[in-house]
């Protein structure tokens, strides 16, 4: 079985090892960034199943972070890392969604069952649940990067794929260009906002049956764009 992924966003390298030595031994893959927008980066490439979130990172904060992650990857469970004396940031934390918080310094036992215990209530059942979507003969593996549709392997782009698994996370709803570009591209992105309709067209061509009636990805028009959750129609004559 596949190890779960869990990415720490923790500035000071000491402790992030400290961490992620903890939670490898006890049995979870680990992902490490120095900052929110090198985590988010780490996030959009492989959603893990959760987040060891330092509040007080360099640049963009781990409040927005938080914030960041309830909007566009609400499945990812999220536990703070804060210092004594700030419990301020806790509550304001926890009111951005955060699942809970562990004060440094902190026990390595703890740490672990704080993990396991926000991995218990968020993620009930099987330890892969949502690993692999499937929408008919759409089959898309978010752990191993790989889209198949029927029997066939599809070659897509890096940037393709994680705009396919971005919208695979919530399938139906409607996500703007800007949403798509803040999510996928990153909150820094500066270039043409259309590569987003030029990605959707490229992938469409190498998902859909008939790229001009597409049945997978639809667009809802005026407001954006959205992966289709119901089963495969080849007659669906909406959305293109």
């Amino acid at each position: 079985m596949d190890r779960e992924l869990i990415v720490i966003m923790e500035d000071e390298e000491a402790i992030a090892e400290f961490v992620r030595l903890n939670l490898e031994r006890a049995g979870f893959r680990v992902s490490w960034a120095a900052s929110g927008e090198e985590g988010l980066a780490l996030v959009r490439r492989e959603p893990p199943v959760l987040v060891v979130l330092d509040l007080r990172l360099p640049g963009m904060d781990g409040l927005e972070v938080c914030r960041y992650l309830r909007r566009f990857y609400p499945e990812v469970a999220v536990i703070m890392l804060t210092a004594r004396g700030q419990p301020l940031d806790k509550v304001r934390g926890l009111e951005l969604g955060a699942d809970d918080y562990i004060t440094k310094p902190f026990d390595p036992r703890e740490l672990v069952a704080r993990v396991q215990a926000v991995l218990r209530r968020t993620r009930p059942g099987s330890t892969a649940q949502g690993r692999v979507k499937q929408f008919g003969s759409l089959h898309i593996d978010l752990c191993r990067r790989r889209v198949s549709k029927g029997d066939r392997i599809l070659e897509l782009t890096p940037r393709e794929f994680d705009l396919l698994a971005f919208l695979a996370h919530r399938p139906g709803q409607v996500f703007s260009r800007d949403e798509i570009l803040d999510a996928v591209w990153g909150p820094d992105y500066c270039g043409d906002p259309k590569t987003v309709d030029v990605h959707i067209r490229r992938l469409r061509e190498k998902l859909e049956d008939n790229p001009a009636r597409p049945v997978y990805l639809q667009t809802a028009w005026g407001v954006g764009y959205c992966l289709n959750p119901g089963r495969e129609d080849k007659d669906n004559r909406t959305g293109s």
